[in-house]
């Protein structure tokens, strides 16, 4: 994936040019032939890896709506015109008679009239992060389904099915590697070739036949490939590099970075504290500001004190909306009596807060809260950036943002190779265009070479997959110069 042009042929060399040649000085093209090698073999090599991630990527940008029509049966009911809803103590008991067998952990009650409440139970027998839901209609209390929900987001299988092939390939740890490296360098690429695109737009400006966000339909062949590529990157390159950037918190190596960054700034999101009583653990800390997936942890859960604490929730509930958790939230149902009960807003659309309070249901009182608009701006601009990155912030608009962009990333990729075919030689049997020269960093200053040494040291080791990607390319790229300069000395 190449925005590459070839360097200028030099004219002929004249006897007025014949003089010693001077040191060689930076050149006007500046970071160009850098730019343009960085941008090449990064987007050649790195781009096998990006189109796995944007055909998920875009199938996961549209799952929140398709997951609503799939498992439409059990989202929805026609019932709330016939009469009101039923206590939600009432719908969590049905069921937990649908599912005597395992122990309630969370009820996420109707956001809308038409909406069903889901009720979540812990299941020994699923994954990790996984809760078995059971469906209720809040008017009628009669069950409508069951399904396997998945992490603070509430996932369905179907779109968790997607998002774990977009996330791993369903590989499991392994498989991230692959989604880690398309995120590390996909930032680099489009930025790389943003800034080689504006800065063919300045050089042809005076010509008047430069565009930069516009296609010139008149072109043919591989310039039609170029301003295609091109001007697609200039609408799509800050989405690109939000999903570079989203998508690397997610990761396994650079994840991790960041979250120690995160820790050491004091960005984190705040958690509520849980505990009524002197033994009872606080809670977690959730990446996405909706921890809590059931109360305490507390292996001695007491059927009779879960009985109890289902017959509170109504009032919990009230007491929460009464100080002004009233978007759509997810309770918990504690499994002992020295633990709080907590409502955590959920990541619907066109709901920008995660405010979660803790409250005693024993006597109502609200022991714990953590307000969103107290959140520092960094923990909110992740809470924000991650529902956008899964297509929840704004609804529909948000998930056909997302799907334009991996088509036009897509776009992008496909005729930066038809481009690379495009400058293969006539004559010689080359499959395949010519990388652009070596040797780019020899034309800067010396200054300029050591700042991006360092730079690229330090991005590397916060990014890791990319360092050492990076540091592969550069071994692969010494030997091919070594062995180009071994056979030309080799031949007579």
């Amino acid at each position: 994936m190449s925005l590459t042009q070839e360097p200028p042929i030099p004219p002929p060399t004249t006897a007025a040019d014949s003089s010693p040649p001077t040191p060689s000085r930076p050149t006007r093209l500046g970071w160009q032939p850098l730019l343009r090698r960085l941008h090449f073999y990064a987007g050649i090599l790195v781009a096998p890896f990006l189109v796995v991630a944007v055909v998920s990527g875009g199938l996961y940008a549209i799952a929140p709506t398709l997951e609503k029509l799939v498992y439409r049966a059990e989202l929805h009911t026609d019932s709330y015109t016939t009469g009101p809803e039923r206590p939600l103590s009432d719908q969590v008991r049905v069921a937990m008679a649908t599912r005597p067998d395992l122990t309630v952990s969370a009820v996420r009650p109707a956001a809308e009239p038409g909406d069903t409440t889901r009720v979540l139970f812990d299941d020994p027998s699923l994954g990790p992060s996984e809760r078995r839901a059971v469906f209720i209609d809040p008017v009628t209390t009669r069950p409508t389904g069951e399904l396997v929900s998945y992490g603070g987001s509430g996932s369905l299988p179907m779109r968790t099915w997607i998002s774990q092939l977009h996330r791993h390939l369903h590989l499991g740890e392994p498989g991230r590697i692959y989604s880690e490296m398309a995120a590390s360098w996909l930032w680099v690429i489009a930025l790389a070739g943003l800034a080689m695109w504006i800065s063919r737009y300045r050089r042809r400006r005076s010509g008047g036949d430069a565009r930069l966000a516009t296609v010139n339909r008149k072109a043919t062949g591989r310039a039609r490939n170029l301003n295609w590529h091109g001007a697609v990157g200039v609408w799509i390159v800050v989405g690109l590099v939000f999903l570079s950037a989203t998508g690397l918190t997610w990761s396994k190596y650079a994840g991790e970075n960041i979250g120690e960054l995160r820790q050491a700034l004091s960005w984190t999101t705040p958690s509520v504290d849980t505990a009524l009583g002197a033994a009872a653990p606080a809670s977690d800390d959730g990446h996405s500001g909706h921890a809590g997936h059931g109360g305490s942890a507390s292996a001695a859960s007491d059927p009779d004190v879960i009985d109890t604490n289902v017959g509170r929730l109504d009032a919990v509930v009230a007491a929460a909306r009464g100080i002004g958790v009233t978007d759509a939230a997810e309770v918990s149902i504690p499994a002992d009596a020295e633990t709080a009960f907590t409502v955590s807003e959920t990541g619907e659309p066109f709901q920008f807060s995660a405010n979660t309070v803790a409250v005693n249901g024993a006597t109502g009182a609200v022991t714990g809260t953590s307000w969103f608009a107290d959140w520092p701006l960094p923990a909110k601009l992740t809470d924000w950036g991650i529902s956008l990155h899964m297509g929840l912030l704004f609804g529909l608009v948000n998930q056909i943002v997302l799907l334009l962009i991996a088509i036009g990333l897509l776009v992008l990729i496909v005729r930066g190779y038809v481009m690379w075919w495009q400058r293969r030689p006539r004559r010689g049997g080359r499959p395949v265009g010519r990388p652009p020269l070596r040797g780019a960093l020899r034309h800067l200053p010396i200054p300029t070479v050591i700042a991006v040494v360092v730079v690229a040291g330090l991005i590397g080791w916060f990014v890791p997959l990319l360092g050492i990607s990076l540091l592969g390319f550069l071994v692969v790229d010494a030997a091919i110069g070594a062995s180009t300069r071994w056979r030309g000395a080799r031949t007579p």
